[in-house]
């Protein structure tokens, strides 16, 4: 991997990270006055919480999954651990956006719309995990190669 490719990924996930900490710091107390006449006031807040801290669980791993690609290590069974926390982050993620549209579906504050959009957003979140839960089995198949090859190029150095 490049030096300028993991330069501009980190930059990218250091931005993301800072933003999803000014939201938790500034913005959600803000949409808690906001929502102050809303009924389901504390739901919405804490899901909202929850949702920022499995974006941030999800930058950590991805920046560590980066480090590893840097380093030519990628290909391990360490990468694992930080992938499947990738996988139940994002699966926590989804359950979130559809509680949050259950939350908000009951009586008229919300637009039946909206709440539609909400659990179209939860499946796009969800049909994200199942990617990368793909991309998990081909990094098994891409570590099972590599343990092949190196076996192999062992049993080539006993021949010579």
């Amino acid at each position: 991997m490049g030096r300028l490719t993991v330069l501009a990924l980190r930059a990218v996930l250091v931005a993301l990270l800072a933003g999803a900490l000014f939201v938790q710091a500034v913005m959600v107390p803000l949409l808690a006055a906001d929502l102050r006449d809303f009924g389901p006031r504390v739901p919405v807040v804490v899901i909202v919480l929850l949702g920022l801290v499995t974006a941030e669980v999800v930058l950590v791993c991805v920046w560590r999954l980066v480090t590893m690609a840097r380093r030519g290590t990628v290909f391990s069974h360490g990468a694992f651990r930080y992938v499947h926390v990738v996988i139940g982050a994002m699966t926590a993620a989804a359950l979130l956006v559809f509680a949050l549209g259950v939350v908000l579906a009951p009586g008229e504050a919300v637009a039946p719309g909206v709440v539609l959009l909400v659990g179209g957003v939860g499946l796009a979140v969800l049909g994200v995990a199942l990617i990368v839960l793909v991309l998990r089995m081909l990094l098994a198949q891409a570590v099972d190669r590599d343990a092949e090859a190196s076996r192999m190029q062992a049993e080539l150095a006993e021949v010579i």
